[in-house]
């Protein structure tokens, strides 16, 4: 009976019986990081597929014009602007896109008052912010909107609108363009020199 108790010594003692723990916390480990790796692999897909549609959450709304557009160039301004010690100047050239060649006239009559507006905008505006994409396509925006308010609400026309809003701008822009209030159908930078 004595050999009974070495025997079972002997096989706890063996190292081929029982497989070390340093074995399964590695093969764990792999499998929580195969796991985790999955997990940021699945919410940075999730995310990056948000933040694209974000991204296309707004779309222009563009009221369809009845023929040809005319073009309305405007002078060339240059302004003052917001950077601090006054020492930096914009040149712009705008050219504004018309529904038709009737329109012309029609923003004639307003075109001092617009050209204030712009002029006013544009130097509220500092030099970094003109130097890059979005802010020259921010100003152009609200170029329009400023060009468009001698002939209704400020947000007739081409503006960015949330998508979710897109059926009531799509109705809001068709009947617009039934009553044909607002002429101005886009801004266009002729030239842009930042200085």
């Amino acid at each position: 009976m004595a050999t009974k108790p070495d025997a079972a010594k002997s096989d706890a003692d063996d190292p081929a019986k029982k497989p070390p723990k340093s074995k399964k916390l590695v093969l764990i480990g792999g499998i929580v990081f195969l796991v985790l790796a999955l997990a940021g692999g699945g919410a940075w897909f999730f995310l990056s597929k948000q933040a694209a549609a974000d991204d296309d959450a707004e779309e222009t709304v563009q009221v369809a014009p009845k023929g040809p557009p005319t073009f309305l160039p405007l002078d060339n301004m240059v302004v003052n602007l917001a950077d601090p010690g006054g020492e930096k100047v914009a040149q712009v050239g705008i050219t504004l896109e018309l529904a038709d060649a009737k329109a012309t006239e029609k923003v004639k009559m307003y075109l001092p008052s617009i050209r204030s507006g712009i002029l006013l905008l544009i130097s509220q505006r500092t030099a970094e912010e003109l130097l890059l994409i979005e802010g020259k396509e921010k100003l152009a925006v609200d170029i329009l909107r400023e060009a468009s308010r001698p002939f209704g609400p400020a947000d007739a026309g081409n503006v960015t609108k949330p998508k979710k809003d897109a059926a009531k701008a799509k109705k809001k822009a068709a009947d617009k363009h039934a009553a044909d209030e607002n002429p101005v159908r886009a801004v266009h930078f002729s030239n842009f020199i930042v200085q």
